[in-house]
């Protein structure tokens, strides 16, 4: 069994549900980035995302935009991202997938990805500019190699295309809960909730909510609909401030945030 998979089904056992703080990979460095997720792990997180830096990115907002051009000015290329987590993997509990745009993985080969992702221990990845009708070769690919593939459904998804994403995605479907880029939101749509019950109806994958997710209210008000939360930008928000501020302080409040978010579900 996939190890997303199997994850998910012993916490529908237990009745408890997914959080996944999102970090971008080398910002402001690999080695804080090792350091961080190491403290993640200990905080009790229950899955990791590291995002793969990419000049482009489809869907994110103003705050992981710039997260990944540091990254990308400090010429951080993916063999060392790789390395990196291969380290990382080896020394925490959580399961990690990265988030990473389709370029990169169609430049690098798509099996050859998928072959060093899962050397560097990382069971699964989130792919936001996958089109449905692209998606076969990569689906097929993941399957084989029980390597989970994450799409994404928004709100302004057609219902009949929401329900093929689930079908070609795997681990779960990530759903979008704003419609736009990320970004930390003082309020979400009065709609979320329903959306999503309708959404569960129509697959059996795990259903994780992601974008806007801030505030401890937001983790109360969707936990008891989603299989997992996804928090990105209130947490690389914070990591921006280890250019300036002391490394040690600036960890001490991603974690401080990442714990209330965690308490809260």
């Amino acid at each position: 069994m996939p190890v997303i998979d199997e994850l998910f089904a012993k916490l529908r056992v237990s009745g408890r549900k997914a959080f996944m703080p999102f970090i971008t990979a080398g910002d402001p460095d690999l080695e804080f980035t090792h350091q961080l997720l190491r403290e993640l792990d200990i905080l009790g997180c229950t899955l990791l995302e590291l995002g793969i830096p990419y000049s482009d990115p489809i869907a994110d907002g103003p705050v992981i935009q710039a997260s990944y051009t540091r990254a990308l000015k400090r010429q951080i290329a993916l063999s060392d991202i790789l390395d990196m987590t291969s380290q990382v993997t080896s020394e925490i509990k959580a399961p990690l997938v990265t988030m990473v745009s389709y370029a990169i993985v169609y430049r690098f080969g798509l099996e050859r990805y998928v072959a060093a992702a899962k050397q560097a221990g990382v069971v699964g990845a989130i792919i936001p500019d996958l089109l449905i009708e692209e998606a076969g070769p990569m689906a097929e690919i993941c399957r084989r190699e029980d390597f989970s593939l994450i799409q994404l459904v928004t709100p302004t998804t057609p219902r009949d295309r929401a329900v093929r994403i689930a079908e070609s995605s795997s681990g779960f479907l990530y759903y979008v809960s704003v419609t736009g880029i990320t970004g930390e939101r003082q309020q979400l749509p009065s709609g979320l909730v329903d959306e999503v019950s309708w959404l569960r109806e129509q697959t059996d994958l795990p259903i994780c909510i992601g974008f806007g997710i801030s505030q401890p209210e937001h983790v109360r008000m969707l936990a008891p609909v989603a299989d997992g939360l996804i928090v990105g930008s209130a947490l690389v928000r914070r990591v921006a401030e280890a250019q300036e501020k002391d490394r040690a302080a600036v960890m001490g409040n991603i974690c401080e945030l990442a714990s209330e978010l965690l308490n809260a579900m």
